[in-house]
């Protein structure tokens, strides 16, 4: 592989946070049956410091692109987005994050198809962070795979049924089989690990918006989701699964915002040799993750809107970690404090990260399944400047 570890945090950064959308063109009209077509995306650069690796030169250097489509009219949708990002090279890591179309029966109800999000946890970011939460790495949050989601909505009540075929594939990169946007089983650069391909993912899941009529500036949803797959090992030629379930809450009060979410992770791989840990890869890189345990994120952040001639400030916090179930193996964690400064079409955000047992900050291939040998706190402070077009 041609990454070591402590190269990831150039290219591992997601659009976790949810960033405004400065500037875009839109060609026709959402309102007709013809539709309207908008293309948008973003450059941007990066600056890291670091108390771990040895390739910290302190320069502001391209980090990634993103181009998106989006068609909408009063019954269609559809969207498609690529991410090119840079590791040595202009685009040496490049994948397909989005695919899919859909159909809007009503103001209720609709059906997606093709590469998407998947429906698990609160949403599809559990936390403010840029940079994206362990959770991320593991493959339980911003998920996208291949499958369809029917969603209905019934007064305050959100229901999401899905079905997904499998993973969203790899792309292009220099690994084996992890050139992927998402987490995800994969074919292995090491001979001698088992394949795994995850399959026939069927999540679900259901949220309920809370109203306070005495406190009309508070709002609350409480929701839980459910994943079951089956697990391939190519290896063994015999079929494991993942069981996954996770409990949220988000509370907002006018722009205070309070996200809390936990869940538990259980895989079955049919490896004799491993059972306890299993290989996935992502943004080019595979690493061993623990097959069963619990995760925990926690995230507050509050938006300063318009402090400067429409110069908007959001600072957080954000907690997440995997604790793992076997014996003797190391929790990981990957903790957070930033701000997002938004000003028209520019964007900063900084963040300061300080994690543990983690492969993407100063970890190694084990970490995120027996953890590291030194389990020692590394520290990295990550800012990113968008331009949006």
């Amino acid at each position: 592989m041609k990454h070591s570890y402590y190269r990831f945090g150039l290219g591992l950064i997601s659009t976790s946070l949810a960033l405004p959308c400065f500037a875009a063109i839109t060609l026709g009209d959402a309102q007709t049956d013809t539709g309207a077509l908008t293309i948008s995306g973003y450059v941007r650069a990066n600056y890291q410091d670091k108390n771990y690796g040895s390739d910290n030169d302190h320069k502001l250097q391209f980090n990634a692109a993103k181009l998106a489509l989006d068609y909408a009219t009063p019954k269609w949708f559809a969207h498609g987005e690529y991410r090119c990002y840079q590791y040595n090279t202009l685009c040496d890591f490049s994948t397909l994050v989005d695919a899919y179309a859909g159909y809007r029966f009503n103001e209720q109800q609709n059906v997606t198809v093709g590469l998407q999000p998947i429906p698990f946890g609160v949403a599809r970011f559990w936390e403010s962070s840029l940079y994206g939460g362990i959770n991320n790495t593991m493959g339980l949050e911003d998920a996208h795979n291949l499958g369809v989601n029917y969603h209905h909505e019934l007064n305050s009540t959100k229901i999401d049924l899905a079905y997904f075929a499998t993973d969203g594939g790899n792309y292009h990169g220099d690994s084996r089989d992890s050139a992927r946007y998402t987490g995800n089983f994969v074919e292995s650069d090491d001979a001698t690990r088992s394949t795994l391909n995850e399959k026939n993912m069927w999540i679900g899941r259901i949220s309920q918006d809370i109203k306070l009529n005495s406190v009309p500036d508070l709002s609350l949803n409480l929701g839980g989701s459910y994943w079951h797959s089956d697990i391939e090992n190519k290896t063994t030629d015999l079929d494991g699964s993942r069981k996954a379930w996770a409990l949220f809450g988000s509370l907002a009060y006018q722009n205070l915002a309070l996200t809390l979410t936990g869940g538990k992770n259980s895989v079955s791989n049919q490896d004799s040799i491993r059972p306890h840990e299993s290989v996935m890869g992502s943004y080019d890189g595979e690493y061993d993750v623990a097959n069963k345990g619990a995760f925990y994120t926690a995230d507050v952040r509050y938006n300063f809107k318009d402090v400067y001639k429409g110069l908007s400030i959001t600072p957080y916090a954000a907690y997440t970690t995997y604790v793992k179930d076997q014996d003797g193996y190391k929790d990981s964690t990957r903790n957070f404090l930033g701000a997002s400064f938004d000003y028209k079409k520019v964007s900063l955000v900084a963040e300061y990260i300080f994690s543990k047992n983690d492969p993407f900050i100063g970890g190694t291939q084990a970490a995120l399944a027996q953890g590291d040998a030194d389990d020692k706190w590394n520290r990295l402070l990550n800012l990113t400047f968008f331009y949006y077009f």
